[in-house]
């Protein structure tokens, strides 16, 4: 007998009617779930890309030892470069990044970055810390501090802890899902924190369909938020 594909096989109970069909929608798109070819070359492969070359070129070793040396134009150069292969943030974002590190605020942004992928102390605290460095940045015409660029470098280095957020995105995938998200405008320790509570129940709801990190979640969301997902 043929085995049954993802889309075909009877999930086990969930929480609720949205993550049903919501379920059901991103198999609709890709019915062998995590692992499907056309979910991986257009979603979660460049992602994946990106990480590695942040692995790469940014790991703590390597980022430690660049700090060190104070060349906080080159860390600021080599993040915006990884980032900017991919997608994940609007150009007015990336060109708000690039005057923002110019400069001055090359250092801040340095080491405000090195202190939340890799320091010590609360996540909490390290985010806030991140926020408040990112809102210090020098501003030429858009502001520098918005969801996505506060949480996509955290993403990129480590896809397993952090979540990459677009607030429209996340709104309406949360109310799809049934799932609470309390949206601030502007970005927070709290607000993330529930996010990340969020992404983590989603993938323990989605094992079935085997999700590997955020990456997988992040991609999720996308297809129940976005308007490239219509219904």
């Amino acid at each position: 007998m043929a085995e049954l594909s993802l889309s075909q096989r009877s999930p086990r109970p969930r929480r609720g009617a949205g993550l049903r069909a919501a379920r059901r929608k991103f198999l609709d798109y890709f019915p062998e779930g995590f692992r499907d070819e056309d979910y991986v070359a257009s979603e979660r492969d460049y992602k994946w890309q990106a990480h590695l070359q942040w692995r790469e070129a940014l790991g703590q070793s390597t980022f430690a030892t660049l700090l060190r040396q104070r060349r906080y134009e080159e860390i600021a150069n080599r993040a915006l470069r990884i980032e900017g292969r991919t997608n994940l943030i609007f150009s007015f974002e990336k060109m708000a990044l690039r005057d923002g590190v110019k400069g001055p605020g090359a250092a801040i942004f340095a080491k405000a970055l090195y202190a939340f992928i890799d320091g010590d102390g609360a996540p909490a605290a390290r985010f806030d810390a991140w926020i408040a460095a990112l809102d210090k940045l020098p501003r030429k015409q858009t502001r520098v501090l918005t969801w996505p660029t506060a949480t996509v470098f955290g993403f990129i280095a480590e896809p397993a802890r952090h979540l990459f957020i677009k607030p429209n995105v996340m709104r309406r995938a949360a109310k799809a899902l049934d799932m609470p998200f309390d949206y601030v405008s502007r970005p927070n320790a709290a607000t993330y924190a529930q996010a990340l509570e969020l992404a983590k129940t989603l993938k323990r709801e989605l094992e079935d369909i085997r999700p590997r990190d955020m990456i997988d979640i992040q991609s999720f969301l996308w297809v129940q938020g976005s308007d490239e997902y219509p219904a």
